[in-house]
């Protein structure tokens, strides 16, 4: 390369905010310039009055190494020939009142462990992928028609070694993939792996965007850990915080001494429910920033999906915000119009450069079409958490089966609603952190009940329309509230009731799997009927759900501990039926009240279908059927 500064096109695009690959030329990248190597700096602060880099290569001396400004831009370039990969390096910045900060590299591809905080120079060149089949057919494939069981991870705590030391990214390559493949999921969701200062943030507070973080490992580890899981023939998800950033000093607070990545406008700015600082989508470079972020992870990592967090929070100015504390937009709103045009573009990016991706919204409103292009009025994404769906439930699950029959609406409700965005159905972190008890402490009863009306949970999200989410822990029956500090409690494996509830957790995702009804359709009305959803005196659900040829999975739901004798369904076709999953079964820890395996039809009109059939349902429990094989024409109601 003979030039170290960015051509005019790139400055041009940087500054527009359409530079969706800005991560090419900012930051520090070690090469050959004008025959000599080294590595060269670009870095934005166009308020700042001086910048120096200072490192490994210079002991770290503010007046060896300056950048030089580019005349009418706020870009700062600089060469270094001492600089190598491996080195660590900071900006020592000058603002423009004289006062000095000293900055880690908002580009960097590498950051030294916590709590240390310098950037390093790193060759992402290094890793040779063997994943290009996996990534041809996600090119082809239309992700919201094919089965999708997450497992959630939080890479520090799912496993650790003897010394309570956290796994490398490639030690848990060769852990958790094996146990996805056991478990039958079809992908794994990642809590945020960029680097961020504080391990109980979780990695939502993030400092280095470009950044993966070192606490497991080197960006060739990780690379490893995505391209097993392709082979594998699992996809991979990241959590991605693009709503906010972290106040540390050496993040992006104030870079140059000024509001470049915040707003200048206080109130916009400060987010005091995290206490953090939130993005000015009305700066074009943070537009870069941000987009190119997430273009570098689909294109430097390989990754499948991301899962934007805290969307609520940049969709409206008011968020988590007292009435005086916050700035309207400039028609008197609470809509942060600069954010939603922001996630409009990002979404339109990456499904133009990377089709058959996901990108997930973790909206809590009921902002509408999230899930809608953007040309209709849309956000753009392609997934949106289902956060009705799953406070309702478990508040109903929660409940004593003794009142569930006041609740019963708590399960239907959803359905009124299911089919105006593409849903994923979450059991996340969230769910069994800050006292709100494990997802089994939550089921009410004794013993035997507490994981039976687990199982049924289960059985009840498998049956509903949308993608799949459960965080780690949960499909053995956790105990305890998650802790980051500490691996899961996997000792529980050596007691038969935890055995027999992630027996049918597998299960049950190997039933998903093997069923396109429970999943072809999610998003078409089509795909859904109800048998019976208002029989609250005995508080059972009964439900179909059909794939594109018409073939339907039944499900029955016993939301009490009272067994249902002879209990008549309709059904939409004649013939035998058959008991395809059972979670009351002795395996799975359940009382073995029916062993019943196959249901005959009568001919006899029930719930709007030309036949019916009389089930033995379990206590807590739910059963999944399909006809036995033959060509007989399918009725629905």
């Amino acid at each position: 390369m003979k030039s170290i500064k960015p051509t005019n096109y790139d400055q041009y695009l940087f500054h527009s905010g359409k530079h969706y690959q800005a991560y090419d030329f900012m930051g520090a990248h070690p090469g050959e310039y004008n025959g000599e190597s080294g590595t060269k700096f670009t870095v934005w602060a166009p308020n700042a009055e001086k910048i120096s880099v200072v490192g490994d290569f210079n002991d770290w001396q503010k007046n060896k190494n300056q950048l030089k400004k580019i005349e009418d831009s706020g870009l700062w370039v600089g060469f270094i020939p001492e600089a190598r990969p491996g080195d660590k390096y900071k900006y020592w910045i000058t603002g423009y009142n004289g006062q000095e900060r000293v900055k880690a590299d908002p580009y960097a591809f590498k950051a030294e462990k916590k709590p240390k905080t310098a950037s390093i120079v790193t060759d992402m060149d290094k890793y040779q992928w063997n994943d290009s089949k996996w990534l041809k057919t996600r090119e082809n494939t239309d992700i919201l028609k094919e089965p999708v069981s997450i497992y959630e991870v939080h890479l520090g705590s799912w496993k650790r070694n003897s010394k309570n030391e956290v796994y490398n990214y490639k030690e848990i390559a060769d852990l958790l993939i094996p146990y996805l493949q056991e478990m039958n999921y079809t992908h794994v969701e990642l809590l945020p792996i960029a680097e961020h200062p504080f391990d109980g943030s979780w990695g939502y507070q993030t400092t280095g965007y470009f950044a993966l973080t070192s606490r497991y490992g080197s960006p060739e580890d990780f690379k490893y850990f995505v391209d097993k899981c392709h082979q594998a023939r699992i996809g991979v998800i990241i959590d991605w915080v693009p709503s906010h950033f972290c106040k540390d000093d050496h993040g992006l607070r104030l870079f140059d001494g000024t509001e470049l990545y915040e707003s200048n406008i206080k109130l916009r700015a400060e987010n005091p429910q995290w206490d953090t600082l939130n993005f000015d989508f009305g700066q074009p470079e943070v537009w870069s920033f941000l987009i190119s972020n997430a273009i570098f992870w689909f294109e430097e990592y390989h990754i499948d999906g991301i899962r934007a967090d805290a969307v609520s929070n940049m969709l409206y100015l008011d968020y988590g915000k007292e009435n005086s504390n916050w700035v309207p937009n400039e028609y008197g709103g609470r809509e942060n119009i600069d954010a939603i045009k922001f996630l409009r573009k990002m979404n339109e990016v990456v499904f133009s450069q990377y089709p058959g991706v996901m990108m997930i919204a973790e909206e809590s409103t009921s902002w509408p079409q999230v899930t809608s292009p953007g040309y209709i009025g849309g956000l753009g994404f392609n997934m949106k958490w289902n956060m009705g769906w799953m406070n309702d439930t478990l508040e109903y699950m929660k409940s004593d089966p003794v009142f569930r029959k006041w609740e019963h609406n708590k399960l239907t409700f959803s359905l009124m609603y299911t089919y105006s965005e593409n849903f994923v159905l979450p059991l996340s972190h969230d769910e069994v952190v800050h006292g709100k008890r494990s997802l089994l402490d939550k089921m009410p009863g004794d013993y035997w009940q507490k994981f039976a009306n687990l199982r049924l949970l289960y059985a009840y999200m498998m049956a509903h329309p949308g993608k799949k989410l459960l965080f780690m822990g949960g499909e053995f029956g956790q105990f305890i509230e998650w802790n980051y500090k500490q691996e899961l409690d996997w000792f529980l494996l050596d007691y038969t009731k935890h055995q027999e509830i992630q027996n049918f957790v597998r299960d049950l995702n190997q039933t998903y799997l093997n069923e396109s009804p429970l999943w072809e359709l999610d998003y078409s009305p089509k795909g859904f009927a109800w048998i019976e959803p208002n029989d609250n005196s005995q508080s059972v659900l009964s439900l179909i759900r059909y794939n594109t040829n018409d073939q339907p999975v039944i499900i029955a739901l016993n939301f009490t501990p009272v067994p249902r004798d002879n209990y008549r369904i309709g059904v939409p076709k004649e013939g035998v039926y058959e008991v395809i999953l059972n979670s009351d079964e002795d395996i799975y820890g359940g009382s073995e009240y029916s062993g019943k395996t196959k249901y005959q039809t009568d001919a006899r009109e029930y719930h709007g279908f030309p036949y019916s059939i009389e089930l033995t349902l379990p206590p807590l429990a739910g059963i999944y059927l399909k006809p036995a094989k033959d060509k007989r024409k399918i009725s629905r109601p």
